[in-house]
């Protein structure tokens, strides 16, 4: 929060001040029993209600059942709220409320000097502060010297507000996260109705639990309100957005809601099979709830069953999908392949986590790029697309359906853990001015003798899609190759090099948009080119650069192949091209590779999405020509990293 940006006015007969801020970042912090999801996710919607522009990212902890108070059970919840449109979850929290001593260890180091810590002081006791490794308490020693501290007994002050409730001190010490929620909505000048109407309908059938909440999100408001403690309350006024209607949504529900529309718009029935895995479950749970919109949901034994129920769908005459997580990508790799032999329409989602094998199942990453590519036998091409944010899943869902109906071919859409389960406002389109998606399946003939399953549309190089038992168009179809026109098995080396060309020539010949440019002065040598959910922080970083005069310039990348035909003369036309990538350098290195232009990798794989700052400095460095030597350090600093350690044991 910069002080140059706060117009301090003192109500008339109020002992607090009243900031007007243009934006702020909260993070709510405590163990992952201590429902910060939930506060955060509460807190989000009366943003949104109220008109804010947001982002939202949640980080839950990756072991199941962690110790409670211990540094792996910390789950948290950062949002940044705003009168003007934001492209991130914010750099840094400008508040931090930390439930517990592991809470705040976990997050304290995030926080900029100044910045306010709102903490449960009921929970440092000697026991919590020494499991997560703090000789003193650093509430009364110079841990906090640089921060502006509320100590708030949350724990006591919500068992006493939840007593006449009748609940027990288990149920009521559950309700600490909703009087963290009220002090919150008290300094930031939320409403109350829309959280209290939500809790009524939550524990509908417990209304002990409902009354105990009710009182302790009363209690947390009316703390701030009447305790000298707080001499602030704050005002964030609501974003200028376009106009519309909108809605807070996170990735994997737009991903469900783009389904469900991409039904709609082809009138076909939407069948998901699928198997749970972390960060993608979301979406089976989302599309479970709309049967009524013509979806069937499958939780098969496994990824492979899953997406062989999912490809056989897709030749009854359902728009087939399946939804996992790298590892089991790897798994569906063989029924992949046999999609693109069969020339079959579906739609993969991959929702990307930090790998290999299970690694870390909660954190984020991009590191499937050349899996989606490359991983599976032979020759088998296929469309991948990737959406920038929460909201653009919807779009890109849509995109992938009517990419897999028109070209006869899976399509994979390559989501990760931050747009997942990243939130933001989503403008909910009039569904009847979208373009409606005609799957062209074959109409009954007389005569069997006809019809030819491997002709091929002159356009779009799509062979005939008939659902079996159509009449006068029985086909034979499967993994074997086929030939060319009639589908008959064929070992002709001729024809299969015709066949694998015919289906690269279809992938190739997909109508993608030309890339776009964020150039606003034209004047700019240095391209910053990304794809997936590294879009907001480097439209960011790019914002506060050209702020200071810096010309630079953005590229996003939604069609990951094929590429869009005008990208190699982007890519020549500026001096200096940098790839920000959440792995090694996939995308990097396919351009380099395809238009023999020296992009530059910038990379990170440490589970948490790129900040804005960091960026910035990567701009920096790109311009003054330090870009190779801070890559050098990074690298260097890892295996001093590994060094060190190696001789401390």
């Amino acid at each position: 929060m910069d002080p140059h940006d706060i117009d301090r006015r003192q109500d008339s007969g109020s002992r607090t001040a009243t900031a007007k801020l243009e934006q702020v970042v909260i993070r709510f912090a405590g163990d992952s029993g201590d429902g910060m999801q939930l506060t955060g996710d509460r807190f989000t919607h009366e943003a949104a209600a109220f008109g804010n522009d947001l982002a939202t990212q949640p980080n839950f902890p990756a072991e199941i059942r962690a110790p409670q108070g211990t540094l792996p059970g910390v789950s948290s919840f950062q949002i940044q709220i705003a009168d003007y449109d934001v492209l991130t979850a914010g750099d840094q929290p400008d508040v931090l409320v930390a439930m517990n001593p592991a809470a705040l260890k976990a997050n304290l180091e995030d926080l900029p000097r100044g910045g306010t810590v709102i903490v449960n002081t009921d929970e440092f006791t000697k026991r919590t502060l020494t499991k997560v490794g703090y000789s003193t308490d650093p509430l009364t020693d110079d841990t906090l010297a640089d921060f502006v501290v509320h100590q708030v007994p949350m724990t006591s002050l919500t068992l006493a507000a939840a007593e006449p409730a009748g609940v027990g001190k288990k149920d009521g010490q559950r309700a600490k996260n909703m009087f963290a929620l009220g002090l919150l909505s008290w300094m930031y000048g939320r409403p109350l109705g829309g959280t209290e109407r939500f809790l009524r309908e939550k524990f509908a059938g417990a209304p002990t639990i409902a009354e105990a909440n009710l009182l302790a999100f009363r209690a947390g408001w009316n703390y701030g309100e009447t305790t000298e403690t707080f001499a602030t309350t704050y005002e964030i006024a609501p974003a200028t957005l376009p106009p519309g209607t909108y809605r807070q949504i996170t990735g994997n529900t737009a991903l469900a809601y783009g389904l469900i529309t991409a039904g709609r718009l082809s009138g076909l029935p939407v069948f998901l099979g699928t198997y749970p895995i972390t960060p993608a479950s979301d979406i089976l749970h989302e599309l479970s709830k709309h049967k009524h919109f013509g979806v069937t949901t499958f939780q098969a034994e496994d990824e492979i069953a899953a997406v062989g129920a999912a490809l056989g769908a897709a030749l009854g005459g359902s728009l087939g999908v399946t939804s996992t997580s790298g590892p089991g990508l790897a798994l569906k790799s063989e029924t992949i392949g046999l999609a693109v032999m069969t020339e079959l329409p579906l739609v993969i989602i991959d929702v990307q986590r930090g790998g290999p094998s299970t690694g870390l199942p909660t954190k984020t990453e991009q590191a499937d790029l050349l899996q989606a590519l490359h991983g599976r036998n032979g020759e088998s091409p296929i469309a991948v697309l990737a959406p920038r944010s929460p909201a653009d899943c919807f779009a890109t869902a849509v995109e992938a359906a009517r990419i897999a109906l028109t070209y006869r071919t899976p399509v994979l859409l390559l989501s990760d853990g931050s747009i997942a389960n990243g939130s933001e406002p989503w403008s909910i389109p009039d569904v009847a001015a979208l373009e409606p998606i005609d799957p062209a399946f074959e109409p009954p003939a007389d005569d069997d003798s006809a019809f030819q399953p491997y002709a091929r549309d002159p356009e779009t190089l799509a062979r005939p899609l008939a659902v079996p038992g159509t009449k006068g168009r029985a086909h034979r179809i499967g993994g074997l190759e086929k030939a060319d026109g009639s589908g008959d098995i064929s070992y002709d080396p001729a024809n299969h090099e015709l066949m694998v060309r015919l289906r690269q020539a279809k992938i190739d010949g997909i109508a993608v948009p030309e890339v776009t440019v964020d150039d606003p002065d034209g004047r700019a040598e240095l391209l910053l080119i990304g794809w997936g959910s590294s879009y907001g922080p480097i439209g960011e970083a790019c914002r506060r650069a050209r702020r200071r005069g810096v010309p630079v310039a953005q590229a996003h990348l939604r069609h990951l192949h094929p590429l869009p035909a005008n990208l190699g003369e982007v890519l020549r036309r500026y001096r200096t091209v940098v790839a920000p990538e959440m792995n090694g350098g996939q995308l990097a290195m396919l351009l380099r590779a395809k238009y023999l232009v020296d992009v530059r990798p910038w990379t990170k794989i440490a589970g948490t999405a790129f900040s804005a700052s960091e960026l910035v400095g990567v701009i920096d460095a790109a311009l003054d020509g330090s870009l190779e030597e801070m890559e050098q350090n990074k690298a260097f600093t890892a295996r001093a990293r590994a060094s060190y350690r190696r001789s401390d044991r």
